[in-house]
């Protein structure tokens, strides 16, 4: 376009160009206004001559427009139309309107839900639709009356619960109920398996120290006394095995054991022919017996308890069983060190409850004490002629010969415990030193191993120690 100018005067220009100004300021404000009310929300970008935008989180006022639903194909938006949000939008130069189509999240989108067709759904509604539906709630009608009661009758009172619960809280037993209860069951039942699982639940309970108080002022570890002398081998296993854990630790049940004959019983199996699961559970009532409590060592010694126990380290070949009495030695040995240390410390209150050579029942000193008229036999020789008679200088050494390291231990702790009853006889002994030196080489070893893993006091250290130990008693 070329612009022909001629001679006009100065006023006359002065105005032209003053009209001219106005015209082009008119047509921004109409054209910027234009802008303002369709593409506010827009971001505007050049693509093939049209100008195309995204909706952003800025194109949110929509409560009052109506929503056009875009496709993947371009379309016009009519004037007063809102579009969903992360749809493209460009104004077509050539027509001076609109048009839209889906983003690209929302084709894919789309392509996803043509696939799954099952799980297609709508995933918005436009502000007119919501707005009816939360009016259909609002307007919803209640329920009719009988239709509410139906479903209040589903429910129970609170004072129909509380009545509830007051009636099951009649029904917790204390621990004295329940013992009393299954010992009441244990006299009724013929039946072997019904005995062997109320057994089972008594030795849950007799752990604590009161249940098995408590088990034998009820007359319970008489029933267990008789369990075993049962014709049937479980039901030994099984009281043994209720009677060793209410012993344990538990001075008034030893005292009542002693009484009522539980350590000759005990004997009695182990010296006997019974299962091996039985003698295991023979050996730990027997154990938990002697712990602790020198009047049963004494009587247990007297009655030739540790001959017995050799020839049940004979009878077992599998090891189990050897290295549970070897610790019971070792026990015994100790404890008898240590009665001999005090044994000249005769005041009541070091020799406990006393009863012409027995414990008395109704004391409640302890029964950690020998009684007066066996106090010398605890303390002395007794232990000692019957490691000698069951030749246990020469048992014991055996369980080193075992793969286990842990039953390697207890045999080096009990004969380094034997050592003045059994010196000369490991000095005589002439396998003795060639297996003590081959494991010094083999614990050696295991010590690098774990010094290069930074233990330097490891459990193969305290082993090798043993034998450095046992083997300087031996020069």
């Amino acid at each position: 376009m070329m612009w022909v100018v001629s001679s006009v005067s100065p006023g006359r220009s002065s105005h032209l160009l003053t009209v001219a100004f106005l015209i082009l300021l008119r047509s921004y404000q109409i054209v910027q206004g234009h802008v303002e009310k369709s593409s506010s929300a827009l971001i505007v970008v050049e693509e093939g001559g049209d100008e195309e935008a995204t909706v952003g989180d800025e194109f949110s006022d929509e409560e009052d427009l109506e929503v056009f639903q875009p496709t993947d194909h371009w379309q016009t938006i009519k004037p007063g139309q809102a579009v969903p949000r992360g749809s493209h939008v460009r104004l077509n130069l050539q027509t001076g309107h609109r048009e839209v189509r889906l983003g690209a999240e929302q084709m894919r989108g789309e392509e996803q839900r043509r696939d799954r067709p099952h799980e297609a759904s709508q995933s918005y509604w436009s502000a007119e639709e919501l707005k009816l539906k939360l009016k259909k709630m609002k307007d919803s009608s209640p329920r009719s009356g009988a239709a509410y009661q139906q479903d209040q009758n589903k429910f129970r009172s609170i004072e129909d619960l509380r009545k509830d619960l007051a009636t099951l809280n009649l029904l917790v037993e204390t621990d004295f109920q329940v013992i009393k209860r299954l010992l009441d069951q244990l006299n009724r039942t013929s039946s072997t398996e019904q005995r062997l699982q109320i057994l089972l639940e008594l030795e849950y309970l007799v752990h604590q120290v009161d249940n098995a108080q408590t088990l034998c002022s009820m007359g319970g570890l008489q029933l267990l006394l008789g369990g075993l002398n049962s014709s049937d081998f479980r039901l030994q296993d099984r009281s043994a095995f209720v009677l060793g854990s209410a012993l344990a630790s538990n001075p008034t049940v030893q005292v009542e054991a002693m009484e009522r004959g539980g350590l000759q019983k005990l004997l009695t199996l182990l010296g006997t022919q019974r299962p091996l699961s039985v003698k295991k559970k023979a050996l730990f009532a027997l154990a938990s017996l002697l712990r602790h409590f020198p009047f049963a060592q004494s009587h247990f010694l007297s009655h030739g308890g540790l001959q017995v126990l050799s020839e049940v380290f004979r009878e077992d070949q599998g090891g189990s069983v050897r290295v549970r009495i070897v610790t019971l030695l070792y026990d015994l040995i100790t404890e008898e060190e240590l009665h001999s240390k005090v044994s000249t410390d005769e005041s009541p209150d070091r020799l406990g409850p006393r009863s012409k050579g027995s414990l008395d029942p109704h004391s409640k000193g302890s029964p950690d004490q020998c009684s007066k008229g066996s106090l010398d036999q605890c303390s002395k020789g007794s232990l000692r002629a019957g490691l000698q008679e069951g030749r246990w200088c020469s048992l014991v050494p055996e369980l080193l010969d075992s793969a286990e390291h842990d039953w390697r231990e207890k045999g080096l702790q009990t004969m380094l415990a034997m050592v003045p009853v059994c010196l000369d006889q490991y000095r005589r002994h002439g396998s003795l030193p060639v297996s003590l030196g081959s494991l010094k080489a083999q614990y050696r070893d295991l010590v690098h191993q774990e010094q290069a893993l930074g233990d330097d006091e490891g459990y193969f250290r305290e082993i090798l120690d043993l034998l450095h130990t046992l083997e300087l008693k031996m020069k």
